[in-house]
């Protein structure tokens, strides 16, 4: 059995679940979520309890069991409490402000980097060096934070460019010279 798949999701209160033809819908106080599950799968919700089961031991359906509970588990925490990720911008002039709904980035091009908000997600400034990418989807907000450091890769000799927050640059030893 999936060590991950067989575990059930309790429901807070304040979190509606509702399943359709297996597309899950999670309405929670941050907003509202819906996703499509494998159909080789069965999803039941007793008692505020959510537990995911197969009919086979096949690997098709293997594969899809700890996956289908996972994603159910993070729309749940995700309309309750969002998910945040923190990007560190390291190198000499990078700088980060918010104008409007839009991120502008000095990252040492000839032109300032512009990226608006896609829609659910927000991002804030607190400091010139530091951005945090806010939302409900843990999906989208790994996606926008992974294209905002697209744009510079922390390099291994002098760890310049955007990292995540306790992401540890693996450094190279320059020339010797010798």
């Amino acid at each position: 059995m999936s060590r991950i798949g067989i575990r059930p999701i309790t429901i807070p209160a304040g979190v509606e679940v509702s399943i359709d033809n297996n597309v899950v819908s999670v309405k929670g106080p941050k907003g509202e979520l819906q996703e499509a599950i494998s159909a080789l799968l069965n999803i039941e919700i007793n008692d505020g309890v959510i537990t995911v089961s197969r009919d086979s031991d096949a690997k098709e359906y293997r594969s899809q069991h700890g996956l289908a509970r996972t994603l159910i588990n993070n729309m749940i925490e995700g309309v309750t409490k969002g998910y945040e990720k923190k990007l560190i911008l390291v190198g000499v002039g990078y700088k980060a402000e918010k104008k409007g709904n839009t991120l502008v980035m000095n990252l040492g091009y000839s032109h300032p980097v512009e990226m608006p908000d896609p829609e659910g997600i927000t991002t804030e400034v607190p400091d010139a060096t530091t951005v945090i990418v806010k939302g409900i989807d843990k999906a989208f907000v790994g996606n926008y934070a992974a294209n905002i450091r697209k744009w510079r890769v922390p390099e291994p000799y002098k760890g310049k460019g955007i990292k995540y927050d306790g992401e540890v640059i693996r450094r190279k030893e320059g020339k010797t010279g010798a």
